[in-house]
């Protein structure tokens, strides 16, 4: 038996899980004991803050490692948000610094995409789409990976839940000033949630957390699809580009599978089933699965398979770095 952990790392804070695997597959891993910070690691000029992320990761393996009676770890995956685009200081920092505080000799970092994929899929071929606030496609035919999206919300994110949001208050705000193209069930909604029209620019551009709160107005938009078509329009629009996305970094073979996970979906059916059509025409070829798990499922079942010798997923310097005390 040998012990591993995951990490996931993102805007809601720290989630750590230690697992164990005595198996040679890393379906093997079975979950031992959870734990999480709701501070999330910070962010500056140099990227993500690994001093800051060592901070809260240290003392809470130490706890988790004393309650499971385990006394080294033979792996740990962390993935992390903006690990692809802001994880330099990440990749020189952590490889020593764990091994020298935990003495562990193997360590992945990955973006939360790829550990999102590896809960949905494990290491077989397919699509995964994560979709919240944002939206990404990552897939793989594990010979490379392909991306789509994840540009963020000025740029792209089309589909995701601030694209959704702000795409309702536009219509919104159309039927305030009487154009074409605007919702009078929208601007209802959107007065009981923010207020008055006039004022939503003021409330809206000066916080840092804009695309959050774009984000909080789709679920309006869902609520108001049944019998709103500007409402179902936007859900239409918004399924078309998911499934464009999820197209494009599909693998052609026929095994491939298509999952959907993150908290976009659970506006539900609005979304959903226009959403499932489509990918039956976008994808014919692609099966539409349900997701295994979540990304720290899928940090947790790639440290297991770093453990094992039998990672599949591909190496990619920025979406999922392996090392071993070898290559250091």
């Amino acid at each position: 038996m040998s012990w591993v952990l995951g990490v996931d790392s993102g805007g809601s804070g720290l989630r750590i899980a230690l697992g164990s695997t005595a198996s040679a597959e890393p379906a093997g891993v079975t979950t031992v004991a959870t734990t999480s910070s709701a501070e999330p690691v910070r962010t500056g000029p140099a990227g993500i803050d690994a001093g800051h992320l060592l901070g809260q990761l240290l003392p809470a393996v130490d706890t988790l490692l004393a309650q499971a009676g385990a006394d080294s770890l033979s792996a740990i995956t962390i993935g992390a948000a903006g690990m692809a685009t802001l994880g330099d200081g990440l990749r020189a920092e952590l490889p020593a610094a764990l091994e020298r505080s935990l003495g562990v000799g193997r360590l992945a970092l990955a973006a939360d995409a790829v550990t999102a994929y590896a809960g949905a899929l494990g290491q077989r071929p397919g699509a995964v789409v994560a979709a919240g606030t944002g939206m990404i496609a990552l897939g793989t035919d594990l010979t490379g990976w392909h991306r789509a999206d994840g540009w963020g919300h000025l740029l792209g994110d089309c589909g995701g839940g601030a694209w959704i949001g702000r795409a309702g208050l536009e219509a919104a705000l159309r039927a305030y000033d009487g154009r074409r193209g605007g919702s009078p069930a929208l601007l209802s909604r959107m007065e009981a949630f923010f207020g008055p029209a006039p004022e939503l620019p003021g409330l809206l551009y000066p916080r840092a957390d804009r695309p959050a709160v774009l984000a909080s107005f789709a679920p309006e938009v869902a609520r108001c699809a049944a019998a709103d078509p500007v409402a179902a329009g936007i859900l239409s629009v918004a399924a078309r580009q998911i499934a464009e996305a999820a197209a494009a970094v599909c693998p052609p073979s026929d095994e491939s599978e298509v999952a959907l996970t993150g908290g976009l979906f659970k506006l539900g059916d609005p979304l959903l089933v226009p959403l499932r059509a489509e990918l039956a025409d976008q994808l014919p070829h692609a099966t539409t699965v349900s997701p295994a798990g979540d990304p720290l499922a899928g940090a947790l079942l790639i440290a297991a398979a770093l453990a094992t010798g039998s990672l599949r997923l591909p190496h990619d310097p920025r979406l999922l770095n392996a090392l071993t005390q070898r290559d250091r």
